[in-house]
């Protein structure tokens, strides 16, 4: 049977520009764009033989899409740091990778437009298999300069805990 929402009284979805990122038990700072959280499995297309005219399909792996994190380049070096973990150059021989941190379970809080939690998500064994320290610099642009991390993931799950607000 399918669940109703608490509040009959939201007919507006929820906006995807009050959101914020969270690891290590604390707040990221500047986060300004995170590309969402998708998974894909695989169709494993198969027969039996004794019916030739049609074929069966069966999931197969699931992976877990990468997630992109951006945001204005600040004297925050939350993206730095981790990314030094799975590679710091002059680490010396062997140390390039900290086996033991590199990995971390992130938070992704979503809140409506009064400011409120509405979703939560924990995304788990994270690590950054891309850092761009800097944008393209141009003297003639009138931009932010973004700093990116992308991170690998091995799954997710929505924080049951977090339950529709009463809102305002």
């Amino acid at each position: 049977m399918t669940e109703f929402p608490v509040n009959p009284q939201r007919h507006d979805p929820y906006k995807n520009f009050k959101f914020r990122v969270k690891w290590d038990g604390k707040y990221v700072a500047a986060v300004s764009k995170f590309s969402g959280l998708k998974r894909t499995t695989e169709v494993v297309e198969h027969r039996e033989g004794g019916d030739p005219s049609t074929s069966r399909k069966s999931p197969g792996l699931t992976q877990f899409a990468p997630i992109v994190l951006e945001r204005g380049l600040t004297q925050d070096h939350a993206f730095e740091e981790w990314a030094n973990l799975v590679w710091k150059l002059g680490a010396g021989l062997g140390s390039e990778v900290a086996l033991k941190e590199f990995r971390k379970d992130i938070v992704i809080e979503l809140y409506n437009e009064a400011g409120q939690l509405v979703y939560a998500f924990k995304v788990f064994r994270c690590w950054p298999s891309e850092y761009q320290a800097l944008p393209d610099l141009d003297a003639d642009a009138n931009a932010i300069a973004i700093e990116h991390l992308k991170l690998e993931n091995e799954g997710w799950e929505r924080d049951s805990s977090v339950t529709e607000p009463v809102e305002p």
